[in-house]
């Protein structure tokens, strides 16, 4: 009973020790497969242990060699092992005589293992098995039931705890304890089954202490947190093997070393202010680069501070690089036409040379837009044509802004107003004239102190008196109508030239229409 007491607290002491052992170099949950071999000092349990009080001199070697096969059945929690092994069992009859049986247990164990330490694993198992013994040195003591059998198969159930410590990513020292139930009483040859009324049988046992090696197979290559990458390569780069995150920024470590080839261990790789998850899923740049369009902005920065794109370089499709319109030329990188003109920032500044953040660059009164796009007139000069009068000027008169000889009408130099127009043979003005007729009206309005001769001309069809005369009328028409708009009839007169001073032969009706005509002719 003493060797049996100290058996058990050899068992629970050497627990203790490895329990106060702290180091990590492997795990043992999640693998393929473990096998292994132990080796068992046995103690046997049988009428003549637990009624003899057994001394160290009497206790005699048992062993029991053992190959196991270890597979996980629920990961991280229980395991299942399957195994087979051989051994003697030995000790002393009531008459201190030696006796040996031969054993053959093959078992089915459930082990549970719910705790996924590193190095050290703590773990209980239960199972169930068949048990061949044959006695192979018979006690001296004569069992007091004659069908004792000295060979036979019994059922048998082992419990017990232990523990297992890593040695290396591959290989596992086992230590483990426990006892052996079996549904005989022939372990040791004498069995008192039905030998003294009113005493029930109390079938044999062994109790074990073993060691062992396993091999795991397969835990390098595991990925226990499927985030795709094997616990061989999570252990070479750090990451946990465990946790499909390791630094916790939304995207898997897997996904990060094989698709994104950011680090695992860093929410935000290239330090540009932005997680790395955020990068991948909203805004499409790439978390290794800080500068994911190479405009020369920081991806945190364009999308924190400045509401850029930070997968564009040029943001807002203006032909601008966005660096350069906040530090260069002080441009809205968010808004094409930064003042508003009608032009693109990137055309003012590299085809207009005009400035993206004066809507009038020459100060003429006029928008940039509208001078290149509608009058097609220099942005950059107040008078397009150097004719002396500035481009709005000669915009708001009626006056060509591209041509400097209308700038100031000239003394002398008659003008055709070309689109104006009568009723044949008659002075009475068209309402399609009006429009030309404006032009002129404009022009005497802004320049007060000229004073100008309106003449009429016709072709040389009809007679030459009559012509005069309905050249005359005609001017006199254009004359009144400038009169009827507030121009002083002191500053406008009206002369009739009839046929006497053609522009054009009067051979072709062509030739006649231009020289049917009024004139506008500054005379002061």
């Amino acid at each position: 009973m003493k060797k049996k007491i100290y058996f058990i607290r050899l068992v629970e002491y050497t627990i203790i020790c490895f329990l106060l052992i702290n180091t990590s170099l492997a795990q043992f949950n999640d693998y393929s497969l473990k096998t292994g071999i132990q080796f068992n000092g046995l103690f046997p349990d049988t009428e003549f242990e637990k009624e003899l009080k057994v001394t160290s001199a009497d206790f005699k070697f048992s062993y029991m060699g053992r190959i196991f096969l270890r597979t996980e059945l629920i990961k991280n929690l229980i395991e299942t092992e399957v195994g087979v092994g051989y051994g003697t069992l030995a000790g002393v009859d009531f008459n201190n005589k030696e006796y040996k049986t031969e054993i053959i247990p093959i078992d089915l164990r459930l082990i549970l293992s719910p705790f996924n330490i590193k190095f050290f694993n703590p773990y209980g198992y239960a199972g169930a098995g068949f048990l061949k013994y044959k006695v192979k040195t018979f006690p001296l003591s004569v069992s007091p039931n004659p069908d004792v059998k000295n060979s036979n198969w019994s059922v048998f159930v082992p419990i017990g705890a232990g523990f297992e410590i890593a040695l290396s990513e591959e290989f596992v020292l086992d230590l483990n304890g426990g006892y052996a139930f079996t549904f005989t009483d022939d372990l040791n040859y004498y069995s008192n089954k039905n030998s003294y009324p009113g005493v029930s049988t109390v079938y044999d046992g062994f109790y074990n202490a073993s060691i062992g090696f396993s091999y795991v197979g397969g835990s390098g290559n595991s990925d226990k947190d499927m985030d795709g990458l094997v616990r061989k390569i999570e252990k070479e780069i750090a990451t946990d093997p465990n946790n499909a995150d390791t630094d916790g920024d939304g995207l898997k470590d897997g996904e990060e070393v094989n698709t994104y080839k950011s680090n695992p261990l860093i929410t935000d790789t290239d330090g540009d202010g932005l997680k790395d998850s955020d990068e991948v899923k909203l805004f499409n740049t790439n978390p290794s680069i800080a500068d994911t369009d190479s405009d020369g902005l920081n991806d945190g920065v364009e999308v924190n501070m400045y509401k850029t794109n930070p997968s564009k370089a040029d943001s807002d499709l203006d032909n601008l690089n966005d660096n350069d319109e906040l530090v260069k030329y002080k441009t809205d990188p968010l808004k094409s036409d930064t003042d508003g003109e009608g032009l693109t920032d990137g055309d003012e500044i590299k085809k207009y040379k005009t400035d993206p953040l004066k809507t009038d660059s020459d100060s003429d009164g006029l928008f940039d837009g509208e001078e290149i796009v509608k009058y097609k007139i220099n942005p950059l000069k107040k008078d397009s044509d150097s004719g002396t009068v500035d481009d709005l000027t000669e915009l708001t008169r009626g006056t060509n802004p591209l041509d400097a000889d209308d700038d100031v009408i000239k003394i002398g130099v008659p003008i055709i107003l070309e689109g104006v127009t009568f009723e044949k043979g008659k002075w009475d003005i068209t309402p399609e004239s009006s429009q030309i007729l404006r032009s002129s009206l404009k022009t005497l309005t802004t320049y007060p102190d000229i004073h100008v001769e309106i003449s009429g001309h016709t072709d040389n069809v009809g007679s030459k008196k009559s012509n005069i005369k309905l050249s005359q009328k005609r001017a006199e028409s254009v004359r009144d109508w400038l009169i009827e708009r507030g121009i002083d009839p002191s500053r406008i007169t009206a002369v009739g030239h009839g046929p006497n001073i053609p522009i054009a032969p009067n051979d072709t009706q062509e030739n006649k229409r231009k020289n049917r005509r009024i004139e506008f002719k500054r005379t002061k």
